[in-house]
């Protein structure tokens, strides 16, 4: 009797493994992110991979798609069939949207905005600082060769632009003229503007060319974990901005692909617990409050400004600094 019943739950286990296998289905997600948030998401993938398999039954593979914010955003309206869409700032998004491919209400989809982590912006330079770079003003001195990527193309390039404005205002109490002045003598510090923040970092670490960088946050651990602490270093200026990259589903392609579900989920995900801890690991700041604090010795405290309050939010700002014809287009002398 006891042979026929064990045989029976055998028989049974075997039928829902069978049918949960019949079910199962493989997964592919397509995200397009900014430039340096590879190692992130490398990791962060296996992490999600891992439990929708546990979840669902589902293989989940996410290929990654990296470049300048901008120029990603760009190239999903063309035609690139992202699933999901993680890039430097909402603007961008906002213009998929404006395009049919993602809700027009994405920004309230997720918690924080849909932002699971913030960064800022500082400065790397070569170990022992031999220019002297302590603050913003230090990179308009002459032969002091200053590495920002182009704010036509990065979103990184965008945050480092906003808050070297922002620090000019506080400078020269809004003095517009002379605002102006020290950011056009800013970038003719810039030898070459690369079109993504981790051209940025190569040209400046792996070529060795300029004095400082101006890098995300993240950026800068990774530098000095790639190629050595005792060849970098980082300088904290005294105003930066906070960072704050977002998150959305394409909805169009991930309802054609029929992926929206898992998209949702990874998305979804990136507010765990397990995804905070590896957002901290790369660098980036985790939006749960206690993962922040447990690693609170790998962020400095800065004097932070936020776009939506210093530039009136980043429709705004597009149109001020970066649209054809706004100020950096004024401003930049080739």
């Amino acid at each position: 009797m006891k042979t026929k019943i064990l045989k029976s739950i055998i028989i049974a286990l075997l039928m829902t493994n069978a049918s949960a296998s019949l079910f199962s289905k493989d997964v592919n997600l397509l995200n397009v992110s900014y430039d340096p948030t590879r190692e992130l998401y490398a990791e962060y993938n296996k992490l999600f991979a891992s439990y929708w398999k546990s979840k669902t039954g589902d293989e989940v593979r996410v290929n990654q798609s990296h470049g300048g914010s901008g120029k990603q955003a760009r190239s999903v309206i063309d035609g690139l069939e992202a699933d999901i869409v993680t890039l430097a700032l909402s603007y961008d998004i906002d213009i998929i949207a404006s395009k049919g491919l993602i809700s027009r209400d994405w920004l309230k989809s997720l918690p924080n905005n849909s932002t699971p982590y913030t960064s800022t912006i500082v400065f790397v330079v070569r170990k022992g600082n031999p220019k002297n770079i302590k603050d913003w003003d230090d990179l308009i001195r002459s032969k002091v060769g200053v590495i920002t990527p182009n704010p036509k193309t990065s979103g990184g390039a965008r945050w480092n632009y906003l808050a070297a404005w922002a620090f000019a205002q506080k400078k020269f109490n809004n003095d517009t003229n002379k605002v102006q002045d020290f950011i056009k003598t800013l970038y003719k510090n810039v030898p070459v503007l690369d079109s993504g923040a981790r051209g940025s970092s190569n040209t400046f670490a792996q070529n060795g060319i300029g004095d400082v960088l101006i890098a995300w946050e993240n950026e800068s651990f990774l530098i000095l974990e790639e190629f050595g602490k005792d060849k970098y270093e980082v300088v904290i200026p005294s105003l930066s901005i906070l960072a704050e990259p977002p998150v959305a589903i394409v909805e169009k392609n991930a309802e054609k692909h029929g992926t929206l579900e898992t998209a949702k989920a990874y998305l979804k995900s990136l507010y765990s617990d397990a995804a905070q801890e590896i957002i901290a690991k790369h660098g980036y700041r985790p939006r749960n409050q206690a993962i922040l604090k447990k690693h609170e010795g790998k962020f400095p405290k800065l004097d932070l400004i936020t776009v939506d309050g210093h530039f009136g939010g980043w429709h705004k700002a597009q149109k001020d600094h970066f649209a054809d014809g706004a100020s950096f287009d004024q401003l930049y002398v080739k």
